[in-house]
């Protein structure tokens, strides 16, 4: 169960007993240094935060994720006194190792891995729509240095006793991908392959999480190496996903939360478990997860879990 702090919020009593009930095979190590980093504000919390490669984001909202108002990059001369953060390679492997070896559970990293959406922080969303149709000698070099960074990050991760890497882009809108797939093969593509081959080097899986409708790619991440994937499958056609990847890549589970988790009955909870489980699963291939996030009800995300165990027992 994927908590988001909105849930934390509103439902520290409900996610204690659901975690008791269905205890997480998976977690996520926090991402821990040897330097302090130079973020300020909260994540989560209302008002302005400011991360680590100087974006900022406004948040209005108690427990959600801000969006980002002004580029970082407003002009591409602004490449010329522009650093990547290294501090976020420098990392306490010590403490990290310490985590992987006290727990049984699958870990993946706390570091997320995300060219395309650093780009749109950098840039704005609006602004990145504009970059990726000109090609501009600024966007190739924003890409580049972006690139170059995540390479050493991947690195770093994949060389602490994780079992996992993780990558984390949005490509997806509800209908479509945000942009032609043919950008993303022509400029993303290579980047993430470039990761996967790192993490295969060190012993390591590559998870990645996309939300959207993000059909057309899903054979390209297959393609590179990424061998779980969180991802809106209800947003897609799942007789598609099924006829072109199922057994081919692990699906990181997903009920959707826009409108079954938060609006459903558990009988449409059943239905949709049943469904990803009939059209995903392969003697493996599927997760059973979703999102406690913004107006999911505690009793449909418990019921996920309890569908789930009684699929497993048939």
């Amino acid at each position: 169960m994927w908590v988001l702090p909105w849930a934390e919020i509103h439902y520290p009593a409900d996610i204690q007993r659901i975690k008791k009930l269905y205890p997480d095979d998976c977690t996520q190590v926090g991402a821990v240094y040897n330097r302090p980093t130079y973020a300020t504000g909260g994540k989560y919390t209302t008002g302005e935060f400011i991360d680590e490669w100087g974006c900022r984001f406004m948040n209005r909202e108690e427990g959600l994720m801000g969006i980002i108002q002004e580029a970082r990059i407003k002009e591409w001369s602004d490449l010329d006194d522009f650093k990547t953060p290294d501090i976020l390679c420098d990392l306490d492997t010590d403490a990290i190792n310490r985590f992987c070896r006290s727990t049984d559970q699958f870990v993946y990293a706390g570091g997320f891995v995300r060219p395309y959406e650093r780009f749109q922080f950098l840039r704005t969303m609006e602004q990145s729509f504009i970059d990726v149709m000109l090609e501009e000698d600024g966007y190739l070099e924003l890409l580049r240095r972006i690139h170059q960074h995540y390479v050493k990050e991947t690195e770093a991760w994949a060389k602490t006793e994780v079992d996992a890497v993780f990558l984390m882009d949005d490509w997806g809108t509800q209908q479509s991908m945000m942009v032609s797939p043919d950008v993303f093969r022509k400029h993303f593509k290579p980047m993430y392959a470039e990761y996967c081959e790192i993490a295969r080097h060190y012993g390591k899986y590559v998870f990645m999480h996309s939300d959207g409708n993000i059909a057309e790619i899903i054979p390209d991440l297959i393609e590179v190496g990424v061998n779980a994937l969180n991802s809106q499958v209800f947003c897609m056609d799942m007789d598609r996903l099924e006829r072109e990847c199922a057994g081919r890549i692990t699906f990181w589970g997903e009920i959707d939360r826009q409108d079954i988790l938060p609006n459903g009955s558990l009988e449409d909870i059943d239905r949709a478990v049943y469904q990803v489980y009939t059209k995903l699963y392969r003697n493996g291939g599927a997760f059973a997860q979703c999102e406690f996030g913004p107006a999911a009800r505690p009793e449909n995300v418990e019921r996920v879990f309890e569908a789930w165990n009684r699929i497993s027992k048939t």
